[in-house]
């Protein structure tokens, strides 16, 4: 339906789904054999960045002076940060503090979701450290008591952290026990399966590769769909 200027694509005040068949690539400052698809920034009124990167051989990101979030979707990637040299593989995940010196390189091609923000400390916490980890081998906990819906937690419930990153998985059937409206925004990368997003007064079917931005306060409810669980990645800003 492309031909026909048909997509799932929308982009409202509050809320923004963007499909695959609309993505625009391009290479961030400082990006070497790599190209990003950027899914949510400041110019949208968002306090975060959220890209795809799409690594080619030996590709590499370029430097921030913001904390970095990397999650792998595909293929092996390479973080090294204070000497040591850490492999990521699918579903792997590096949390690299604002400031701190790292390099992100894949040897192969590969794909990783990149989350970017500002840190904004709180007096009297230290910054947070460092974080190497596997959403694998995080424990899930049922979220309000729904064992059909499974939430793991990628990053410690700490106030040094100003931000959280979850990956939330549905069994066929499952939803959100109710619609949420709240002070924290939120970026979500669809991974696996599919179901129905309520953005604000709108209903979007939404599958794999699927990216939601959603503006603090708007109305959001999801119900997975399907014979498969649905799976997503999902930020908000947080502590703070």
């Amino acid at each position: 339906m492309q031909n026909l200027g048909e997509t799932r694509t929308s982009y409202q005040r509050d809320h923004a789904l963007l499909t695959p068949d609309s993505f625009i690539r391009a290479p961030l400052p400082g990006m070497k054999d790599a190209t990003a698809i950027v899914h949510a920034a400041p110019v949208t009124g968002a306090a975060f960045t959220q890209y795809t990167v799409e690594f080619g051989a030996r590709g590499s990101l370029g430097v921030t002076a913001a904390q970095r979030f990397l999650y792998v979707l595909d293929g092996v990637v390479s973080v090294e940060i204070g000497g040591k040299k850490h492999r990521l593989e699918k579903d792997g995940y590096a949390f690299l503090p604002a400031g701190a010196a790292h390099r992100v390189v894949a040897a192969q091609p590969a794909r990783a979701v990149v989350i970017e923000k500002e840190y904004r400390a709180l007096r009297g916490i230290k910054a947070p450290k460092a974080l190497i980890g596997d959403e694998r081998e995080v424990a899930g906990k049922p979220l309000a008591g729904d064992d059909a819906l499974e939430v793991r937690s990628l990053l410690p419930a700490d106030p040094s952290f100003d931000m959280a990153v979850n990956t939330m998985t549905f069994a066929p059937g499952a939803t959100l026990p109710m619609v949420e409206c709240h002070v924290m925004e939120h970026g979500l990368l669809m991974l696996d399966g599919g179901g129905v997003y309520r953005l604000g007064e709108r209903w979007y079917p939404v599958a794999a590769g699927d990216f939601i931005w959603m503006a603090p306060y708007c109305p959001q409810w999801f119900g997975a769909l399907g014979k498969t669980p649905s799976r997503y990645l999902i930020y908000k800003d947080w502590n703070r």
